[in-house]
């Protein structure tokens, strides 16, 4: 027997218009690439979102067909975000940071008909020129007054809306329409698309509101550093409007001087992330020797934070909150706020589940499995590679049956290429990534383990570990350090030292390099790639003679 309830398709336009009644006092405050700030309610974005999808309509946009972005957080990409999905298009985000190779496929793959790009990237399609497909159109995101001079035919945004109704007849399109569209960086081979849908979109902004109560309530004031074209900025676009909060967009000022000050200014309450980023906020507070007044809680995801970072910022009374997730996941998956009744652990009992990447969110099942895909017991010791299902999940890769068929499992999980284990309180511990991990001598070695332990050392400001070659033990690590001072830099004979508080002799590494910057994906992740293929000749000390 089925219930009797009506069925109202879960459409993503609804977050904004519930938004623009229910909370209109929220609003986005965006530092833009003019170079001034600009302030808009909920119920202006709403209006304009309406305006621009007169205008998309006029360009020939319709059901299904691909509109990309190339731009900065701010208050135009967030209008983009619900006008194009609001109308049954597909908005798909591109990543500036990518090469211009992976650029042209994934505008190519994806058959984008329109982009829309911010100032600052239109050198960028300049380059690119010769190569765009020749029906694609494009649209600056500036007013007349600011519209570069060029070689493109440009169309400029606000005229695109001048004059244009601020009421849209939004289609009752299906919630299991294609809505967003965002590809992977950082692997081998083409960019794969993960193909979003309106009722994925909606669903995750629930859980994502559920799951860190602390970042997203009425009244707060987000500032997201994770970019609006990175996995729909981890679902704030779509979570802050939802439950009342404000949108603080940096826009392309992402060093921790312009954080520290825009925080400061807009009062910001919670501020969401990369490690990489808040290495430079932690820089800046450290030489100001003082905190954001309001700053409540920092998301830290992306990729594994050290326990070092961690205790810094939750020294100085700001919430560290890990989070962990996938392009492949909308992106969120777990998150590492602890529970009411974990308040009264120990400090370092806390901070040993800070470090975890968290339990899951409402709505995602995990799994670990050993090499014959027989399952493993959540018991904080065995270790396996993680799968994951849900309503946020991927089923396949967009137009890419090869890799669709390889990503998923028998029973249909989605393998996320991640080592881990899973504790009896349901806290995940990333291990490493499949293809980081170091095997010496038929034991695996964690680079992640290493690198937290390195950073804490206070000559460290950044490092990595990656495998070199052994042609006894098969794969020995290497650390790579960005040294705090160059002309300071530290002894790896006092890194093994520490080490060796946590890890056995033989899982030190072997040797040490420095640099004088780690090289990052387009995602602001470290690029093992990118060091394996710079330091892979590496001779090794007990190699030398």
């Amino acid at each position: 027997m089925q219930g009797m309830m009506m069925q109202m398709p879960l459409r993503i336009i609804e977050i904004l218009r519930y938004a623009s009644e229910v909370h209109p006092e929220g609003e986005i405050v965006s530092v833009r690439t003019e170079g001034d700030i600009h302030r808009e309610t909920y119920s202006e974005a709403y209006q304009r979102s309406a305006q621009l999808a007169h205008g998309l309509k006029g360009l020939g946009v319709g059901d299904g067909d691909r509109v990309a972005t190339l731009a900065w957080n701010g208050y135009r990409h967030f209008e983009l975000y619900y006008a194009i999905s609001g109308m049954g298009a597909v908005c798909h985000t591109i990543n500036p940071r990518l090469s211009a190779e992976q650029m042209l496929y994934i505008i190519g793959h994806a058959e984008d008909q329109v982009l829309f790009v911010d100032l600052t990237f239109v050198p960028i399609l300049e380059a690119l020129a010769d190569h765009l497909p020749s029906g694609l159109k494009l649209v600056v995101m500036t007013d007349r007054a600011h519209m570069p001079e060029s070689p493109l035919t440009l169309l400029c945004y606000e005229e695109l809306l001048d004059g244009q109704p601020d009421t849209y007849d939004w289609p009752l399109v299906d919630e299991n329409a294609a809505s967003g569209l965002c590809y992977t960086s950082g692997t081998t081979g083409h960019p794969k698309g993960a193909l979003y849908s309106h009722r994925s979109t909606v669903l995750h902004a629930f859980m994502v509101a559920i799951a860190v109560p602390k970042s997203l309530h009425e009244g707060a004031r987000i500032l997201p550093v994770v970019p609006m074209f990175h996995v729909n900025s981890w679902g704030l676009p779509y979570a802050a409007p939802l439950v009342g909060a404000s949108l603080i967009m940096p826009g392309p000022r992402l060093d921790g001087v312009s954080l520290f000050d825009l925080m400061e200014v807009e009062q910001v309450t919670a501020s969401w992330g990369v490690p990489t980023v808040w290495l430079g906020l932690r820089g800046e507070m450290a030489q100001r020797d003082a905190v954001p007044a309001q700053l409540e809680q920092l998301v830290v995801g992306g990729s594994a934070a050290a326990r070092d970072m961690i205790t810094f910022f939750e020294d100085k009374g700001i919430d560290v909150c890990h989070a962990w997730g996938m392009t492949e996941m909308s992106p969120i998956g777990t998150q590492a706020q602890l529970s009411r009744p974990m308040a009264d652990l120990p400090e370092k009992t806390k901070i040993d589940y800070k470090c975890t990447q968290g339990r899951r969110v409402f709505g995602v099942d995990m799994k670990i499995v050993d090499e014959t895909g027989a399952r493993l017991p959540h018991d904080g010791t065995a270790v396996g590679e993680l799968y994951v299902r849900g309503n946020a999940v991927i089923s396949g890769y967009f137009n890419n049956e090869e890799a669709s068929n390889a990503a998923m499992d028998a029973e249909g999980w989605f393998g996320t290429g991640d080592v881990a284990s899973i504790d009896d309180k349901g806290f995940l511990s990333l291990q490493d990534r499949s293809k980081d991990l170091i095997k010496s001598g038929g034991e695996w070695i964690s680079s992640i383990d290493l690198e937290n332990m390195a950073l804490a050392h206070p000559k460290v400001a950044n490092c990595a570990v990656i495998a070199i070659a052994h042609p006894k033990w098969d794969e020995r690590p290497l650390l790579v350090v960005v040294p705090v001072e160059v002309d300071d830099p530290p002894d790896l004979a006092d890194i093994h030292e520490m080490m060796l508080e946590h890890v056995a002799r033989w899982q030190l590494p072997d040797d040490m390099v420095l640099t004088d910057a780690l090289p990052l994906t387009a995602t602001g992740k470290v690029s093992k790639l990118t060091l394996r293929k710079t330091f892979g000749d590496h001779v090794l000390p007990d190699l030398a003679g």
